[in-house]
């Protein structure tokens, strides 16, 4: 089950940083609220694909729930609840604040995540590779 694949885990450090990034120095009402959501739809799969051996098609959905709960929890202001509100760390990876828009993003990534992996696994005339 465990196994290592460089190029998913190359994929996941781009993206962890270019999340860094974001979250550090970006400061707007778009890149850093919908971009950096969706972007870490696919950052979660690249590291899960780059660490464990499993299809890609569970890996996505257990990807898109997870983030779907993530959210779920900030609705219910679950950082709070559990009493870490006051680490800065935890308020950010967790967040704090619930929106639709979030799932449409956590949506939205996964589904360049399924065109791009279903694009590599074809052929340029379409038919599948085996």
């Amino acid at each position: 089950m465990l196994g290592f694949n460089k190029g998913y885990l190359g994929c996941a450090a781009l993206l962890l940083g270019l999340e860094i990034f974001i979250g550090t120095f970006v400061n707007d009402q778009l890149v850093r609220p919908y971009v950096g959501d969706f972007l870490v739809t696919i950052l979660l799969y690249c590291l899960v694909r780059g660490l464990c051996q499993l299809p890609g098609g569970r890996v996505l959905g257990g990807v898109l729930l997870f983030s779907y709960l993530v959210e779920t929890g900030q609705y219910f202001h679950l950082v709070d609840r559990l009493g870490l509100g006051q680490w800065r760390v935890v308020r950010i990876v967790l967040g704090t604040s619930f929106a639709w828009a979030d799932m449409l993003a956590y949506t939205l990534g996964a589904l360049l995540v399924l065109a791009v992996e279903r694009g590599f696994r074809t052929t340029p005339t379409g038919a599948a590779l085996g």
